[in-house]
């Protein structure tokens, strides 16, 4: 109803309007809609086609190393895979980066700019449930990125005939691996894009805070382990996120670390290296969270 006044008098008119009348889904389900629309919109569903090209151009180059390994396995009767389950996002790190660095400030770095986050908080929505679908949806796209490829590798080693016990375990010690490492990722991903609403500088930022850290403490185990400091170089590894994963496969998961001259943290250093994992996911968490209560003002 709407009311209009002209020189003659006010007169009412009956422009439609209706109160709704249907359910109310309430929290649990808006906080559902928004994992589901973010996770969609990690591969670019939903979304123009040039936002697909990218996820899905890196999602192809996750799988393909995988395909082109269970096909010279099974050509040469080979009776292990070339590389170990809990191995391969290691070696593929920059992929991973790569992909968080243009999605992780695609899922949050918007709603800053264009400054829609208090319209998530009016209602039913609230602060928690928003950090928690991100948080989720991005995750889960990573360990849909990671995990792709161990299916590949997993299928092709039954039909090539291989161990089933020693395979199935490895499968599922690699699926921990790329568990631990897409809730890691998607955190300090998270983290570092919200701190800007610009999708450009995240995208850097995002890579320099996985790459710069890795560098160093490669260039420094590197000289560690040359200098004869053999117990610093598994210590080392707390100081970047791709070691930490590495180092709780090398100690937990039956996987070799990538440590110089193949040297792998002890057991009590690789209780450290979860801990630390653990601890860095939760800040990250924490770090959200206090973003969030600013950024809905």
């Amino acid at each position: 109803m709407s009311t209009e006044t002209t020189p003659g008098g006010a007169y009412i008119h009956n422009i439609g309007y209706r109160h709704y009348d249907g359910p109310r889904l309430g929290r649990a389900y808006a906080r559902r809609s928004l994992f589901s629309q973010s996770l969609r919109g990690a591969y670019g569903l939903g979304r123009s086609a040039k936002s697909k090209v990218l996820p899905m151009l890196l999602f192809a180059v996750m799988c393909m190393p995988a395909g082109i390994m269970v096909a010279v396995t099974m050509f040469t009767k080979a009776s292990s895979l070339p590389i170990g389950y809990t191995r391969y996002a290691i070696y593929l790190q920059a992929v991973i980066g790569l992909y968080l660095a243009s999605q992780a400030p695609q899922s949050v770095s918007r709603d800053l700019r264009f400054k829609t986050i208090p319209l998530y908080f009016s209602r039913p929505i609230e602060r928690v449930d928003y950090v928690m679908a991100k948080f989720a949806a991005m995750a889960s796209a990573l360990f849909i990125l990671t995990a792709a490829p161990l299916v590949i590798l997993y299928v092709g080693a039954l039909l090539g005939k291989l161990d089933f016990v020693d395979q199935t375990k490895g499968f599922g010690q690699g699926l921990v691996c790329v568990a631990l490492l897409s809730v890691l990722f998607a955190g300090i991903g998270l983290v570092v894009s919200a701190l800007t609403p610009r999708r450009g500088f995240g995208v850097a930022a995002v890579i320099a805070v996985l790459t710069i850290p890795y560098g160093a403490v490669s260039a420094i185990q590197g000289i560690a382990s040359l200098q004869g400091s053999e117990s610093a170089v598994g210590w080392l590894g707390l100081f970047s996120p791709i070691t930490l994963v590495d180092g709780v496969q090398a100690t937990f998961l039956g996987g070799t670390s990538s440590f110089p001259n193949g040297l792998e943290p002890t057991t009590g250093a690789g209780f450290v290296y979860l801990l630390v994992s653990l601890l860095v996911i939760a800040g990250c968490y924490g770090l959200l969270m206090r973003r969030y209560r600013k950024a809905g003002l």
